[in-house]
């Protein structure tokens, strides 16, 4: 039986694009994915990024939950130590409250940003060393046992608004473990821990309230076409603005200097990034697919449809849904 099919939403916004823009294709991307069968949509939280438009990830997912009616939508992730606990337990508490039994909270202690967003997030640089006991804090509002007397989420007391674990190397998948949480890997964009990780994760997993065994969602990115060639020139596409956003420093480069960068080390440092991703034709795309999920001993796979031309975006996701079948909402 195939393997859950869950999307990442990075809500770029394409160039010649507004945030509007962005905003109506997240939409339309989450009303066909409820259509296919695919089981859930997370947004990421980023700040002072000009090609992403999830900054305020808790508006967008009520905004998509507003649009559809069965498909579940959730961050992946929110960056913890950006807020207090209590008021993303409220944030995720009122959207579950109009969205019953449809909303999921995935977490991340990275920054999500640069040095100084995280000034003007008032964000301090020890922030991430409180991660494990502010998920804690955050899961007792949800579950309705405060840690802080007398302190409640209203709304958000009671939810049980299911938490997931969000990490790129060991510490996370050690802490999904100990909290008996389900794990979700960022293989999209940093494949290199993800063998030992989801093995840590495995082996010291502990059953809990949540979850009473394992589970691991393994990320990739997805580029599906009728053609084999026209799924690689939009990898290629893609790869170049990679080169742009990681490299430009606010300027754009042509095709030929992308593609010179592409093949510097530092180019090939982006490339590697983007190591697990199925790009082809749909027969290539469910072949690499199967494989990655054996790879990452997955239980479901989130896919970031990397095509930067709109209808194509939305094209992969209809033809990886026709292929390896997508499943059922949760």
């Amino acid at each position: 039986m195939a393997l859950p099919l869950s999307i990442l939403d990075l809500a770029h916004i394409g160039e010649g694009e507004t945030a509007a823009d962005s905003f109506a294709a997240s939409v339309a991307l989450a009303q066909r994915a409820e259509e296919l069968g695919y089981r859930r949509i997370w947004y990421a939280e980023h700040h002072n990024m000009a090609s992403i438009a999830s900054s305020a990830t808790s508006v967008l997912i009520a905004h998509v939950a507003a649009h559809t009616r069965t498909i579940r939508l959730g961050a992946g992730g929110v960056m913890l130590p950006n807020h207090s606990p209590l008021t993303i337990a409220e944030q995720f508490g009122t959207l579950e409250t109009l969205h019953p039994g449809r909303i999921d909270l995935g977490l991340g202690r990275a920054p999500g940003s640069d040095q100084q967003t995280m000034r003007a997030l008032r964000r301090t640089h020890s922030a991430a060393d409180t991660f494990p006991q502010d998920v804690l804090e955050l899961q007792g509002y949800l579950t309705g046992e405060s840690r802080i007397p007398g302190v409640d989420a209203t709304p958000g007391k009671g939810t049980n608004v299911p938490l997931y674990i969000l990490g790129s190397s060991l510490f996370g998948a050690q802490l999904a473990a100990a909290l008996g949480l389900p794990y979700a890997f960022a293989s999209h964009f940093a494949p290199a821990a993800l063998e030992e990780a989801v093995e840590i994760y495995r082996q010291e997993f502990k059953p809990s309230a949540q979850l009473d065994r394992p589970h691991v969602i393994a990320a990739l990115n997805v580029i599906a076409a009728e053609t084999t060639e026209e799924a690689e020139e939009q990898f290629l596409a893609s790869k170049r603005l990679r080169v742009s956003r990681f490299l430009g420093r606010g300027r754009t480069f042509t095709t030929e200097e992308a593609d010179m960068i592409l093949e510097s080390p530092a180019g090939q440092q982006i490339v590697q990034m983007a190591r697990y991703s199925a790009v082809g034709n749909p027969a290539e795309v469910k072949a690499y697919v199967d494989r990655f999920a054996e790879h990452a001993r997955a239980d479901e796979l989130i896919v970031a449809f990397s095509a930067t031309d709109r209808k194509a975006w939305m094209r992969s996701a209809e033809l990886l849904a026709e292929v390896h079948g997508a499943g059922h909402p949760a």
